[in-house]
């Protein structure tokens, strides 16, 4: 008895998989054929079909275009963050011009002597000059300008040193001196990447509405069109079962198609994107904090798996959506 219910729970998933919209458009696509040698109750290659093709194509590429951006965004994000927590800053302000450099030294010899600091790195006048040119440009004028001096602070990840101590102990023991943990910016950038990830899905919700609007418009005059051939089938015996999963292989058919062309093109995309970032090179500031933006303009391969995941969301929801309409077609003919 066990062994007579397993074969019929297997035969019953084999028949169901056998049915499948998605193994009778794969069988297509490989050439093999998915509806028995018979003809397709909706013509695939009608003007209406190509336009929609068009239209999901489109779709499907701003999806992965916005999937593949954000991202980017938030694995660059998470290097920042990587890099700025075992990282803190120490800013010098210039009160004295001629003993600026011994209070640096001795700022310099009293975070080497800290628990938990691993490297103290103090910058010269130079290199505090060389960060702010992106702003205020390569001029002699900045050698006039009070420029405070800082020193990178290296600290341990394992071990950190007590912060808020030493903050205290440098106000306390030196004038004009301040610790930057960055958390006020981390903060920021945080809110930052959650705005284009907020910014990301509605992109997508606002693409999946219009590929079902779509499909539903598409899915009425496919009906309007092929109505008297729905209506002798339905008088030879036909159940809308069979209609509806004749217009699930035509529209799942469409949305693979379109998605993968839409993946494609998305693809070659992210491959020219860091070749068109180095044509850029040093295109001023909006260049600069691009590339900061995005870092090396590279999308590692996970982000190429998302462009799958949308294709394969943009043919399901052409699936879904066609066989419900049509069964609410049916219904409305009575």
């Amino acid at each position: 008895m066990k062994y007579d219910s397993l074969d019929k729970v297997t035969s019953r998933w084999s028949e169901l998989v056998k049915r499948s919209a998605w193994v009778a458009v794969v069988r297509g696509l490989l050439g093999r054929g998915g509806n028995g040698g018979l003809a397709p109750i909706v013509q695939p290659a009608s003007v209406a079909g190509r336009a929609l093709t068009v239209v999901i194509a489109i779709m499907c590429f701003l999806a992965c275009l916005t999937a593949g951006a954000v991202y980017m965004v938030n694995e660059s994000a998470n290097d920042w963050f990587s890099d700025i927590a075992s990282e803190i800053t120490i800013q010098v302000s210039p009160e004295d011009e001629a003993e600026i450099e011994k209070k640096v030294t001795l700022v310099s010899l009293f975070l080497a002597k800290q628990p938990g600091i691993l490297k103290v790195t103090p910058l010269s006048f130079e290199d505090s000059a060389a960060l702010l040119e992106p702003w205020l440009g390569a001029s002699n004028e900045l050698t006039s300008l009070p420029v405070p001096r800082l020193i990178a602070v290296e600290i341990s990840r394992s071990d950190p040193p007590d912060l808020p101590g030493v903050r205290q102990a440098l106000e306390g023991n030196f004038k004009g001196v301040t610790l930057d943990d960055h958390r006020r910016w981390q903060s920021e950038l945080r809110t930052v990447i959650r705005s284009l990830f907020l910014g990301g899905v509605s992109v997508l919700c606002l693409v999946a509405a219009a590929t079902v609007a779509s499909i539903v418009s598409a899915t009425k005059s496919a009906m309007a069109s092929n109505r008297e051939i729905i209506e002798v089938l339905h008088f030879v015996g036909a159940q809308e079962k069979f209609i509806a999963h004749e217009f699930e292989k035509h529209f799942l058919n469409i949305g693979i198609r379109a998605g993968l062309v839409g993946a494609l093109g998305a693809t070659v995309l992210f491959l020219m994107l860091p070749v068109v970032m180095r044509l850029l090179g040093s295109g001023g500031l909006a260049a600069e904090e691009f590339r900061q933006l995005v870092g090396s303009a590279v999308l590692a391969w996970p982000g190429y798996l998302f462009f799958g995941a949308v294709v394969v969301v943009v043919a399901s929801l052409c699936m879904i959506t066609s066989r419900y309409g049509v069964y609410r077609i049916l219904k409305s003919y009575g």
